[in-house]
């Protein structure tokens, strides 16, 4: 067995007896009618208790309404990450524990038995049990018509597909004939891959345990074509906006899909207590309010908000402070942003137009570009100079920081620029001084963007006078988020900005797979990643000897003994990126604004705001947020 696992089974092993648990006062009359059972049949035999004094945080009191906003209806899913349930989490200090897990068992990284908690229930009740491990694997990953791909990738290990097993009711076992040691890290992620589903909810749509009757009625009535397409349209884990479905987050989407506020109320079946045993989570209801993405500061200074930070950003902090100082109901914390860069330029060398495609490939054109952009410019002009200038790669916090790959390529110098671009050939200019591709047309390099933060188009404004004078014109696309991805995916973008990778602060054992061409996500290989999401069968070949150095350099991590080969791997990689410019970071480390009702407590001063890892708020769960009145106490 690893350390891991003996630190994971450490971890699970409670410090103090049961706790006489509390009933919760929401829901205080369904337990009188008998729509609910007590308390103490609610929760699991063995409750995760929370140890919240050695945590620093205060015991707190149940109830009231958290309001939040957010800028799209899809954004019901970020209380997935919010509610941060995961089967096992990360800590504030980014170590793994199990959650709603009892404990794991890990053997030579490659065989991990989860052990379930006993009498855990869904929130509509149901027992969850080994057998919704086994529906998800049998009968969703393996179903050809709801998973036509076939099992996800991280159920391979150099291709050999896994293997899960279900002993009894609270056992599962997932074992590979080689170590995965990126399995449990991945179930901690922002948006894991929920390996289980609620079985006795989904049955109802899937062919094997529904009549055909019923199934061709449910079909005509979801207006779908197939009883498959029906199934995956329910089963929304992730997404989170099907209010039918059940789930162990700490709050249930209570709310019709399509309407501007949504409504979650607390799970009567959770399965964290405090060591009082008062369930949680402490807030009662979540309610989020989808408005313009413009709006999000403005209705944060005048009170709309309880916790806030998604759609803030840092020239949101002035108008923030200044609410807050002329009597504002709120506090403005500034916790560090996690994003490898607060801007980054992706040029998308699987661009359609083979002229420009060839061109973006040139490493000597991308350095180029970063070499004309002014990042002190911005950073005085947008961050008052409190972000850090320099390329895209692992931050400060970061024990794999290298100061020369933050700097590579990043000093402001149009005459460097100048002449890389003069060395690949690109000397013929418009009688407007604009450089020409070699088919004669005029270099007009289009940066698309989601048209949401108003930092970003003012940093390409200022790009556009300062690549000027390197012969590039730059033209700015504003588009829709998702018509944005689209067409990157589809190689109809030429080049793209977005934030840097969302895991800015890796540590030798986080997966580098997000540094290699296998997910189309990373906007300057789409298609390259598409080919390895695919096993070949979409997108293209990776081309290269870089971008295939980064996928054996992701392959022997994934098969290293040690930290110090994974450290040594990761170092690799990183400064690959820093040299081939796959992506222009501008600026990182910017504080990130979050706002906070005065009545919130437990919501930490400092924090690192992140999606990877720690889903935004998740990791600092909120779970154990409360209300108080500046003079009230509770009881500790």
């Amino acid at each position: 067995m690893s350390r891991l696992a003996a630190l994971l089974l450490c971890l699970a092993t409670p410090v103090w007896a049961m706790p006489t648990v509390q009933e919760t006062a929401f829901w205080v009359a369904e337990v009188t009618d008998g729509t609910l059972p007590p308390i103490a049949e609610r929760l699991p035999d063995v409750p995760l208790i929370v140890d919240l004094v050695a945590k620093g945080r205060s015991y707190g009191r149940q109830g009231g309404t958290l309001r939040t906003l957010g800028t799209r209806s899809k954004d019901v899913r970020l209380m997935s990450a919010y509610g941060y349930a995961r089967l096992v989490g990360y800590r504030a200090d980014y170590t793994l524990i199990p959650d709603i897990l009892r404990a794991v068992d890990v053997a030579e990284n490659r065989r991990f038995t989860l052990h379930l908690r006993p009498g855990h229930r869904w929130s509509d009740g149901a027992p969850f049990t080994a057998e919704d491990f086994r529906y998800w694997w049998e009968n969703v990953a393996q179903d050809p018509d709801i998973t036509p791909s076939g099992p996800p990738d991280f159920m391979y290990v150099d291709g050999v597909l896994g293997r899960v097993d279900f002993p009894d009711a609270h056992t599962v076992i997932f074992e590979w004939p080689a170590a995965n040691p990126n399995f449990l890290p991945l179930l901690a992620q922002a948006s894991p891959p929920f390996i289980y589903r609620p079985a006795h909810y989904l049955k109802q749509f899937h062919q094997e345990f529904t009549a055909p009757g019923a199934l061709q009625a449910a079909i005509a009535k979801a207006r779908v074509k197939s009883w498959a397409a029906l199934h995956n349209k329910r089963d929304n884990m992730a997404k989170f906006d099907n209010p039918e479905q059940p789930t162990l987050q700490p709050w249930v989407n209570a709310t019709a899909p399509g309407t501007s506020r949504q409504m979650f109320v607390r799970n009567p079946y959770y399965h964290r207590v405090d060591a009082r045993g008062v369930q949680l989570p402490y807030i009662d209801r979540v309610e989020m309010t989808i408005t313009t993405g413009g709006l999000i500061a403005a209705k944060a200074n005048a009170g709309e908000a309880d916790l806030q930070a998604r759609g803030l950003d840092f020239p949101d902090i002035s108008i923030l402070k200044k609410g807050e100082a002329d009597g504002g109901d709120y506090r403005t914390l500034l916790w560090e942003n996690g994003a490898a860069s607060q801007i980054a330029i992706y040029p998308n060398l699987n661009f359609a137009d083979p002229v420009w495609r060839e061109v973006l490939r040139d490493v000597r054109f991308r350095r180029a570009l970063s070499h004309g952009v002014d990042r002190h410019m911005i950073n005085r002009a947008l961050y008052f100079g409190l972000a850090k200038e320099g390329g895209m790669t692992a931050l400060s916090q970061s024990p794999l920081h290298d100061p020369e790959n933050l700097h590579a390529y990043a000093e402001y110098s149009p005459a460097k620029a100048n002449a890389l671009l003069d060395e690949i050939g690109l000397t013929a200019r418009t009688q407007a001084g604009i450089r020409k591709l070699p088919d004669g047309r005029p270099m007009e390099f289009v940066v698309e963007t989601a048209g949401e933060r108003q930092e970003v188009e003012n940093a390409l404004a200022i790009l556009s006078d300062t690549w000027r004078e390197l012969g590039i014109k730059l033209v700015m696309r504003p588009l829709d988020r998702d018509i944005l991805r689209n067409r990157v995916y589809a190689g109809l973008s030429m080049a793209a900005v977005w934030f840097g990778w969302d895991n800015g602060v890796p540590t030798a054992r986080t997966s580098p797979m997000y540094l290699a061409p296998t997910n189309q996500e990373f906007f300057a290989w789409p298609m390259w990643g598409q080919y390895y999401q695919s096993k070949g069968e979409l997108g293209e070949k990776p081309q290269g000897a870089a971008p295939n150095r980064l996928l054996a350099l992701a392959e022997r991590w994934n098969h290293a003994k040690d930290d110090a080969m994974r450290a040594r791997l990761w170092r690799e990689m990183l400064r690959i990126h820093a040299q081939q410019v796959y992506a222009i970071g501008i600026l990182s480390e910017a504080p990130q604004p979050v706002v906070v009702s005065k009545r919130l407590r437990n919501v930490p001063e400092q924090g690192l705001w992140a999606y990877e890892p720690g889903a935004h708020f998740g990791v600092h769960r909120i779970d154990e947020f409360y209300f108080a009145d500046p003079d009230q106490e509770v009881a500790q």
